[in-house]
């Protein structure tokens, strides 16, 4: 009996290990085929005769993508499993990253769409994974698996442009090489895809997205300002810092270094969060810090270094703030999957507009100032709507 017990214990353990190896590496896989972009996007545009409307909108699609699938995530979930939709996922992902490497008409395009939808599902699925399966672990959980998302996504830009000067195909081989962690993850996550006792059915409700609460709404509009904000930054900080004198690998070294600081703050966050009576002054004050960072780019140029890394900071802490209030102001799991799934569907529809707007206003005015005046006005109404979401109640 002892000995079956301990078996027993031992599978178990072994498991929930496996378990948690496969979040980590789903979340790998959640930011860095959109951040190798970045880096990349000056010399995409050249190759590809693109505007600099449509590059940012190729900086966009995912987002795009995001905003008009994340709705659907619950649903599919409810029917499939939420191991099983990601493991499909994962194997879209692989599909949609080859496809945009591909040097064919139209497959940059189409490849980004299928990997923005695979990046959807993990998107709105790991909160609710993390709020059914570790429900005394939320914040650790968070903070882990965010933290790989960001240093996975800060290695990946920051390797993005020596990879292209250096292995045959240029930037499609840079872009394509980010595969090869989503056959890992693929491989990883298989035993919980398939596995038999996997609760497949999830209540008529989980497909229901909060419309009517007006907390729902605040956490929304956080989440989307942070990312219209966020997005700008990983596709025209290094187009903003290459006019002012840095080289292109510069650039992307930079936005290295912002992303790292990013994954500090996304480490801390979570803990410090979950220990504060509400969360108001951790939003209002990581949007503020962002306006700071962006305020300095404009006033004073020369210290480009400084406000890259004041906005890393702010960034890192807003992000991983969005990805906590669905956790902390949902009652259950499925609570959880409806608010991710409305926050990040209307979210990044807003946050959609950010790249494509910027860069039009670059194009129409030949300078950075209106572009960047434009993000001061989303952090400041960001912090307004942080004071909200930041209020400890549930939906």
């Amino acid at each position: 009996m002892g000995a079956v017990m301990v078996s027993g214990s031992g599978v178990r353990t072994a498991r929930r290990v496996l378990v948690i190896a496969g979040i980590l590496l789903v979340a790998a896989n959640l930011r860095g085929p959109i951040t190798s972009v970045g880096p990349l996007l000056e010399t995409i545009r050249r190759d590809e005769g693109l505007s600099a409307g449509q590059a940012g909108l190729l900086s966009a699609l995912p987002l795009l993508t995001f905003a008009v699938f994340s709705p659907q995530v619950p649903r599919l979930a409810r029917r499939v499993g939420m191991e099983r939709l990601l493991w499909f996922a994962l194997v879209m992902l692989t599909v949609g990253i080859l496809l945009r490497s591909v040097p064919l008409p139209g497959l940059l395009w189409l490849g980004t769409v299928l990997l923005g939808m695979a990046i959807a599902v993990g998107n709105v699925l790991l909160p609710a994974l993390l709020k059914r399966d570790f429900p005394d672990r939320v914040a650790q959980m968070t903070s882990l698996y965010s933290v790989t998302m960001g240093v996975v996504g800060a290695v990946v830009s920051g390797l993005a442009v020596p990879l292209a000067g250096t292995l045959p195909g240029g930037w499609r081989t840079a872009l394509g090489c980010t595969a090869g962690l989503a056959l890992i993850a693929l491989a990883v996550w298989l035993p919980q895809g398939f596995r038999r006792d996997q609760a497949v059915a999830m209540p008529a409700r989980t497909g229901r997205m909060p419309f009517r609460s007006p907390l729902a709404w605040q956490v929304t509009a956080f989440m989307g300002l942070q990312s219209f904000g966020f997005y700008i930054v990983l596709a025209w900080f290094p187009a903003i810092l290459h006019s002012l004198g840095r080289s292109e690998e510069t650039g992307g070294w930079l936005l290295l270094v912002l992303q790292v600081l990013g994954v500090l703050m996304s480490a801390v966050t979570p803990l410090v969060a979950n220990k504060l009576p509400d969360q108001r002054l951790l939003a209002a004050g990581g949007s503020m810090l962002s306006f700071a960072g962006y305020l300095g780019l404009i006033l004073a140029p020369g210290l480009a270094v400084l406000w890259v890394i004041i906005v890393g900071l702010a960034s890192g802490l807003c992000f991983v703030l969005a990805l906590f209030f669905f956790t902390l102001r949902s009652a259950d799991s499925f609570a959880a999957a409806a608010l991710s799934g409305m926050a990040q569907s209307v979210g990044y529809l807003f946050a959609t507009l950010g790249p494509v707007v910027f860069g039009a206003l670059h194009d129409a005015t030949n300078t950075w100032t209106a572009p960047m005046t434009m993000l001061l006005v989303a952090a400041f109404v960001q912090a307004c709507c942080g004071l909200g979401a930041g209020r400890n109640l549930t939906v």
